[in-house]
């Protein structure tokens, strides 16, 4: 049976009538295959990247799995449309705290039509993407379960948020104490279990960008890195299965041989705000 997922936090969403991704009960993400370029564009990235074996299988597991495309019934009511059939990231998580990080400072491609191309550079510059290379796209962050999730208005996130609110909101993500207000002071109580180790996010961002700073096969445009981990396993003293996974690539262009910069810089620039309160002085266990 198919459902709206519970965990997304940015994108189209398909509650209301509105058409948006859907999942099921064996861990497949349904997503509407957008209908002019950007819907095909999409599927031959996937059929591309998932066939290409010069990919290293360790950097294939920051994409989701590929299992091709289907016509099922649109989360609108209007008909059977296709949608492209993917792994389901939240799959078997138990009140996962995600956040969606759209990498680069610029969104928008060369090869993208003059109107598109104003419209992304305004919100570029309205957000953090210019000044930090990144920005967030949206977030869910479980507090307990009497307060269940902190999930701040998706306008709030496309509003120019400082560096220091979003250090704020990356410390929270690794924090024990309640997320209401971005002016609150997070514990850091999770950061070495989250960020840090060997499977930590930290080391998986490492991967990722010495896989970035040799390729030249593609260049990524408004490309997410979803980031996932369970606070309730790590409050109970287990493995809270921090994660990253790159998501939406309706914008991949040909590398022609050009190291994707857009893409790296922004990475670069999140691995140093991870980094950097990974080094401060926080909170290790739980208050």
């Amino acid at each position: 049976m198919l459902k709206v997922p519970d965990h997304q936090v940015a994108g189209h969403q398909g509650r209301d009538g509105k058409l948006g991704p859907l999942v099921d009960d064996s861990g497949r993400f349904f997503k509407p295959l957008q209908g002019d370029k950007r819907g095909t564009d999409e599927v031959a990235f996937y059929t591309s990247f998932s066939s290409n074996t010069l990919i290293p299988d360790h950097i294939k597991r920051f994409f989701p799995i590929f299992y091709g495309t289907q016509l099922i019934e649109a989360s609108d009511g209007s008909g059977m449309q296709p949608h492209l059939i993917l792994q389901d990231l939240s799959f078997g998580r138990s009140n996962p705290s995600v956040m969606d990080i759209k990498i680069g400072s610029r969104t928008w491609s060369p090869q993208a039509p003059e109107d598109y191309i104003q419209k992304c550079l305004k919100k570029d510059r309205e957000s953090s993407s210019v000044e930090l290379g990144f920005r967030l796209s949206g977030l869910q962050i479980f507090e307990s379960k009497e307060s269940g999730f902190w999930k701040p208005e998706k306008r709030s996130m496309t509003q120019s948020l400082s560096a220091d609110e979003i250090r704020s909101i990356l410390k929270k993500f690794v924090s024990t104490n309640k997320s209401g207000v971005l002016g609150s002071v997070p514990d850091c109580a999770f950061a070495s279990t989250v960020y840090g180790g060997s499977g930590g996010i930290l080391s998986q961002l490492l991967e990722l960008k010495s896989w970035f700073e040799e390729q030249t096969t593609y260049h990524f445009y408004s490309c997410s890195i979803l980031m996932t981990c369970e606070k309730e396993l790590a409050l109970n003293g287990k493995n809270p299965r921090a994660d990253i996974k790159l998501v939406d690539f309706a914008h991949v262009f040909e590398g022609k041989g050009v190291i994707d910069h857009n893409f790296l810089g922004g990475l670069c620039s999140l691995i140093k705000f991870v980094s950097e309160i990974l080094s401060e002085d926080c909170v290790t266990e739980p208050r």
